[in-house]
C-alpha cells in the first residue's frame, strides 16, 4: 500500500512540474517586419493563425488567401501573423523591407509581420520551438514541413491545431475554427 501511494505521489509531482513548464503563446515577444518590439500577450483573447511565410515559393500566393481570412475575419476576435522565413531552398532571400514592399505590392497584406526569422533547425526561433515541440505546448510534435504552414493558437493563447503547408487558408478546418464561438 505505501509503494502505491508513493508511485501515485510521484506520477502527480511529475505531472504537475510538466503542466507548469508548458507555456502559452502570450509568454513570447516578438519584433515586427519595421523593428518594433511586439508582445504577443497584447493578443489575449484572439485567435491567432501563425503562417510561416516566403515570397518564392510555389506556396507565395496564399499570401492572397491569407489576406482575404484577415478582411473577413480580423479585428477583436481574430487576426494572423506572418512570420517571413528563408528555411526552405532560400525561398525568402530579402530583407525585412523588401519582404514587407514585396508584400503589400503584389498581394495588399495588412495583416502583421513579423521580421524574418528561423523556423526549424538550431537557430530555431523560440516562438517556434513552442509551436512545434509537444514538450512546450503540451499538445503536438508539429515540425515545420515547409512555407505556409498554419498553426491555430485559440483565445487563451493555447496551441489548437495546425493545417498543412500546401492547404489553403480557407480550408473548412480554419474557417469553422474562426466561426466557431
Amino acid at each position: 500500500m505505501k509503494t502505491i501511494i508513493i508511485i501515485l505521489s510521484f506520477i502527480t509531482m511529475t505531472i504537475l512540474a510538466n503542466s507548469q513548464n508548458v507555456k502559452s503563446f502570450y509568454d513570447f515577444k516578438t519584433t515586427t517586419i519595421d523593428g518594433q518590439p511586439f508582445d504577443l500577450s497584447t493578443l489575449k483573447g484572439k485567435k491567432v493563425l501563425v503562417v510561416n511565410t516566403a515570397s518564392k515559393c510555389g506556396n507565395t500566393p496564399q499570401y492572397e488567401q491569407l489576406e482575404q481570412l484577415y478582411q473577413k475575419y480580423g479585428g477583436a476576435k481574430f487576426t494572423i501573423i506572418g512570420f517571413p522565413a528563408n528555411n526552405f531552398l532560400s525561398q525568402e532571400p530579402g530583407t525585412n523591407a523588401q519582404i514587407r514592399e514585396f508584400c503589400t505590392k503584389n498581394y495588399g497584406v495588412t495583416f502583421p509581420m513579423m521580421s524574418k526569422i528561423s523556423v526549424k533547425g538550431k537557430d530555431q526561433d523560440p516562438i517556434y520551438q513552442w509551436l512545434t515541440s509537444k514538450e512546450e505546448n503540451g499538445v503536438m510534435d508539429a515540425p515545420v514541413k515547409w512555407n505556409f504552414q498554419k498553426f491555430m493558437i485559440d483565445e487563451k493563447g493555447h496551441l489548437v491545431g495546425m493545417v498543412a503547408p500546401g492547404t489553403s487558408p480557407m480550408t473548412k478546418e480554419i474557417v469553422d475554427w474562426i466561426e466557431e464561438k
